[in-house]
């Protein structure tokens, strides 16, 4: 049998055997089909599945309470009765004891391409309806850009939705220039499906057409144009030498900074009453000062796209490299032309390029939150070690509440989270925490109920991804493997013990919500799409391609008419509102602030190597990691650490060695891969593998190393900032190290110990 269905990475055919995935074959539409599809083979029943609720045994005998859980301790068995009365009157006992906001619905995470099961709609609405929760705010990924863009150019949506395409680039742009690079990795997912990866190969055919390329990032993952190798943390000192060119060489759009911005006149002072110019610039970014003089010169001479990645704001500070980036932008004027201005996104995810809008196929209404408490995404550790303590956000004071009980799924917070030991004590105070999990993935076992979910092959539903060409009809490919339910599913039995079962389902079916959804969704559109059982019985439906204008055209075109929602109507240089906050590690312009860990830090005497840990190329995040796609990119079975051949050599390290990573913060342990793809002084360290750390082997501070090679183990806990409180896992200081001897093995993907319990048996 052969069925289609979507995900993050593409969209697909399956060839089914019995209930096994035997062949995944990309769409005929897909360009440049992804690598990660294979990842797909054989997952449903891989011996990594959850088949059945199982209970931490020191909960089930106990009860609720804080524990040291991730400690490899026994699992039993139970039944779907069982699991979801405990969890039922869980959820009862701490709201009634210790009210709503007790309750952390922490869904966060890529968990299903649908529209209809994404795991964290599911559970944000179970306890909605229940009396509310605390819920959290912005992604790991993008949480700087979301909260400072605002305030600086009122639509987050035009930069994030209106990236300038490949094929507007290749006809009008001149050059690019790509803080953090344009990796192609990045370019093989969208959030909620993709059925052609149309921004795949951008770069190269804008090359052909005669665009140039300058690629600024300490890692070059290939691709066209010039690499310029630059010291990790440093964008903001090179585009404020940059800009100190521009203005001093009278090279700055003075016409379109007075006709379209606000505090102009302050940024040309700040930079050059501070000296940040090309010879200032070239000291901590490595780069030559003739050359930055150079690309600033060039820059200003045509067309010019200016991008920067999602990733350069996963740093401290990090809400001041994309203000900067926006800076550059505006001194050089072209903001709203076609192919100029301001990218972001170029490089971090396969929608950003490819010209396609979103399809407006929206998913089950979300009723409203009666609960006001929440926590920036990336603080969740801060939330449980610390209730009652404050914290800055956007311009507000708030305070932590006191969770009790934390309900997780469709995500993995030992992949996105950082300081891992911190997150495990952190994940150890609480007094309940409940998971639907569909691997026994880190996440599993530091909980206390675990309750086994479908895959996305397992289940209907609809892609409808960010920017995609097509809507996808989601077919059911493959049995559940052994107990698991799909999350509405385990939800809507909740909502039946607690009271709310037929508000929660709406009367519906799964299937007939997804045909309410589509018909929603067809009324009155022209030309008037197909039937819903015609789309279902098709597989998918080509969607309209509009050709859009380029991001803050309609302002360009008249400030006046056409204002932005900023306090002066124009794209804010520096922000009253910003510097009103009175935040000492975000000031109200953008400022080069010194990171603390970076290759001219003090710290860099100890741990002389900067760590770049950004997403791995053979999966989505830490989805499939035992997938044949991810297990073929690992060295020694662990996962790849780049190293260039200099800094290998001076440590007697070889390809394919076993290395020991560290710093004061814990360890891990690699494969050796050496590269003169990255630079002098700089390794590289994916996230996403999984959490695998052994008793056996301890680092220096008597913690248990992870053998799997999590860099998550390096990274600090910190903020961007008081303003986002975003993610800073980016970047590292470590040392590296031959591990001589035999490692432990890797067990990440063998279930904990498992027992049956009296109800299952």
């Amino acid at each position: 049998m052969t069925r289609g269905s979507t995900s993050h990475w593409g969209a697909f055919t399956a060839e089914v055997s019995g209930d096994d995935l035997v062949a995944v074959l990309p769409h005929p539409a897909d360009p440049a089909p992804s690598p990660l599809l294979d990842n797909l083979r054989g997952a449903s029943r891989h011996p990594a599945r959850v088949l059945r609720p199982a209970v931490r045994r020191g909960w089930l005998e106990h009860g609720p309470g804080p524990a040291d859980r991730g400690a490899g301790e026994e699992f039993v068995e139970v039944g779907w009765d069982t699991a979801l009365r405990l969890v039922a009157d869980e959820i009862t006992r701490v709201r009634e004891r210790h009210g709503h906001p007790a309750v952390f619905a922490g869904s966060y995470g890529w968990a299903s391409a649908g529209v209809f099961h994404r795991a964290p709609d599911r559970v944000h609405r179970l306890h909605a309806l229940l009396g509310g929760f605390t819920g959290s705010r912005d992604s790991y990924s993008t949480a700087a850009s979301r909260v400072v863009f605002p305030h600086l150019v009122g639509d987050v949506g035009e930069l994030f939705g209106r990236a300038a395409s490949w094929d507007d680039v290749a006809e009008h742009t001149d050059l690019v220039v790509a803080f953090g690079g344009l990796p192609d990795k990045n370019l093989h997912v969208i959030n909620g499906g993709v059925t052609g990866h149309l921004a795949r190969g951008g770069p190269e055919r804008a090359v052909a057409a005669g665009t140039g390329i300058v690629s600024i990032s300490p890692v070059h993952d290939g691709g066209p144009g010039t690499w310029w190798p630059i010291v990790p943390g440093t964008d903001v000192a090179l585009i404020r030498a940059l800009i100190h060119t521009l203005f001093t060489e009278g090279l700055a759009d003075t016409a379109f900074l007075q006709r379209c911005t606000d505090g102009a006149d302050r940024l040309r002072a700040d930079i050059l009453d501070r000296g940040h110019d090309a010879g200032w610039a070239a000291g901590p970014t490595g780069l030559a000062a003739d050359d930055i003089r150079a690309l600033a010169r060039r820059m200003a001479a045509g067309r010019t796209l200016v991008t920067v990645t999602w990733s350069l704001q996963r740093v401290p500070h990090g809400e001041h490299t994309m203000w900067s980036a926006l800076a550059l932008a505006a001194v050089l004027g072209q903001i709203g032309l076609p192919g100029g201005g301001l990218g972001h996104g170029h490089g971090s995810m396969g929608n950003a390029g490819s010209g396609l809008g979103p399809s407006g196929f929206g998913g089950v209404p979300a009723p409203v939150n009666p609960v006001a408490d929440f926590i920036p995404c990336a603080r969740i550790a801060d939330l449980l070690l610390g209730p009652g303590t404050t914290f800055d956000y956007d311009g507000g004071r708030h305070t932590y509440p006191d969770v009790r009980l934390v309900h997780w799924a469709g995500g993995n917070p030992f992949h996105h989270h950082q300081d891992l030991h911190r997150l495990r004590r952190a994940f150890g105070r609480p007094d309940t925490v409940v998971v639907h999990e569909q691997f026994w993935t880190p996440t599993a076992r530091h909980a206390d109920i675990v309750l086994p979910a479908t895959l996305t092959t397992e289940r209907e539903d609809i892609g409808a991804g960010r920017s995609d060409s097509h809507l996808v009809a989601m077919h059911r490919l493959q049995a559940p493997a052994g107990q698991a339910r799909d999350d509405h599913e385990i939800c809507a039995g909740l909502a039946g013990l607690l009271g709310i079962g037929e508000a929660y389902t709406g009367g519906r079916t799964p299937r007939e919500w997804l045909r309410h959804l589509y018909d929603g969704w067809a009324t009155g559109r022209e030309p008037r799409p197909p039937s819903f059982d015609d789309f279902w019985e098709a597989g998918d439906l080509a969607l309209p391609r509009p050709r859009r204008p380029p991001a803050f055209a309609r302002f360009r075109g008249d400030p006046q008419a056409h204002p932005l929602r900023t306090p002066s109507g124009r794209i804010q240089l520096v922000s009253p509102t910003i510097a009103a906050a009175g935040l000492a590690d975000c000031p109200g312009v953008p400022s080069w602030l010194e990171p603390p860990e970076w290759l001219g830090a003090p710290a860099a005497a100890r741990f002389p190597l900067h760590l770049i840990a950004d997403q791995p190329a053979g999966r989505l995040h830490s989805q499939l990691d035992f997938g044949p796609a991810s297990v073929a990119g690992k060295v020694a079975g662990r996962e790849a650490l780049r190293i260039h051949p200099d800094d290998a050599a001076a440590r007697g390290v070889s390809d394919g060695d076993v290395l020991l990573v560290h710093n004061d913060r814990g360890a891990c342990l690699a494969g050796a891969r050496l590269s003169g793809a990255v630079r002098r002084g700089v390794v590289q360290l994916p996230t996403g593998a999984w959490f695998d750390p052994a008793e056996e082997l301890r680092d220096d501070a008597g913690r248990p190393v992870c053998v799997h090679g999590n860099p998550n183990v390096l990274t600090a806990d910190r903020p961007t900032s008081g303003l986002a409180q975003g993610c800073t896992g980016q970047h590292a200081l470590v040392e590296v190290t031959r591990f001589d001897g035999e490692p432990p093995p890797v067990r990440a993907f063998r279930p904990p110990p498992l027992v049956a319990g009296t109800d299952h048996r």
